[in-house]
């Protein structure tokens, strides 16, 4: 089965996914950013703390997804950089590890304007410019990293850098904070996967009821949508859930009730065959217990060894 974090990084890197996450985290669902607006970004971050380079060591860390948007709202133009951060367990120092990657986007991009500025031979005003080598009237883009979470359980841990700290509040009014934005499965509200418009709302509501099974069944076959799902959403979810749904290699679109009715004959026919051996085992714990069948017998009949016989009916020879 295929790994779960290239899975979700493959699923996410669609530009309609991406744009869809980014407009249910920041307009509430309304279609701002546009899928065709977004440019793909190297996502491996490699940054030298100002200073002299030659005495540092070089901080390199690979994002999951990373695009630049220029999003029009109100007529006005807003150009942004926008990280995902995929997880398919909850990371529980992901606060540090987000603001590392925005951290080092920071540095990469003033970097690359004092760059710019030595290309074009462009004069400082200033000696502060000159040491900075970033003039007065510079600017970078904002960063916005969100991490989506493919699991069916709450995220239990830190939202921000100061639930990490050990500290009083005197100390933390000194300390900038630094919030994760988070998208989990478990704390959308049903009613809120109709603000997603593409089939990350029924990636995500899958997840959500993963761990019940009755549930999870009632909610695909109630939603129509779920009758011709993507092989691409379809096997995301499968691997991320470990479903381990039927549907044919062949198929481009999936039709997820008859995945999962798949699954509930399979559990059945788990279930009773589980169901005849326990009853096969009381039977022969019966015999050994009216002196019919010794140990050893009841062990065979049973396609066991002693010790496991023994072991699974608490009898002792």
């Amino acid at each position: 089965m295929a790994d779960k974090d290239a899975v979700t990084k493959d699923y996410m890197q669609d530009s309609e996914h991406f744009a869809d996450a980014f407009n249910f985290l920041l307009y509430g669902g309304r279609q701002v950013i546009k899928p065709e607006q977004l440019k793909p970004l190297d996502t491996t971050s490699i940054a030298l703390p100002y200073g002299d380079e030659s005495r540092f060591v070089p901080i390199q860390k690979y994002r999951d997804v990373l695009k630049m948007v220029t999003a029009m709202e109100d007529e006005n133009a807003t150009y942004l950089i926008l990280g995902i951060e995929n997880q398919s367990d909850i990371h529980y120092a992901m606060p540090i590890r987000n603001m590392l990657y925005d951290a080092i986007q920071y540095v990469n991009q003033a970097d690359t304007i004092a760059k710019e500025h030595r290309k074009s031979k462009k004069m400082p005003e200033t000696r502060a410019e000159y040491l900075s080598g970033f003039y007065k009237t510079d600017r970078i883009l904002p960063i916005i990293t969100l991490t989506l979470y493919f699991g069916a359980d709450e995220w239990d841990a830190p939202r921000d850098l100061h639930s990490m700290l050990t500290a009083n509040e005197d100390i933390l009014k000194f300390v900038d904070n630094y919030h994760l934005h988070l998208i989990a499965p478990a704390e959308i509200e049903d009613e809120d996967f109709a603000k997603f418009h593409t089939e990350l709302s029924l990636a995500l509501k899958y997840v959500k009821y993963s761990k019940d099974k009755k549930k999870l069944r009632d909610i695909v076959n109630e939603d129509t949508a779920f009758r011709s799902v993507s092989r691409k959403t379809a096997d995301m979810v499968n691997v991320v859930t470990s479903s381990n749904l039927h549907y044919n290699d062949g198929e481009e679109r999936v039709d997820m009730c008859e995945a999962i009715e798949e699954i509930r004959k399979d559990a059945l026919a788990e279930g009773k065959a589980e169901g005849i051996e326990e009853g096969i085992i009381r039977t022969l714990i019966g015999l050994v217990k009216d002196g019919i069948l010794t140990i050893a017998d009841a062990a065979k009949r049973a396609d066991m060894t002693v010790p496991e016989f023994e072991e699974k009916t608490g009898l002792k020879a």
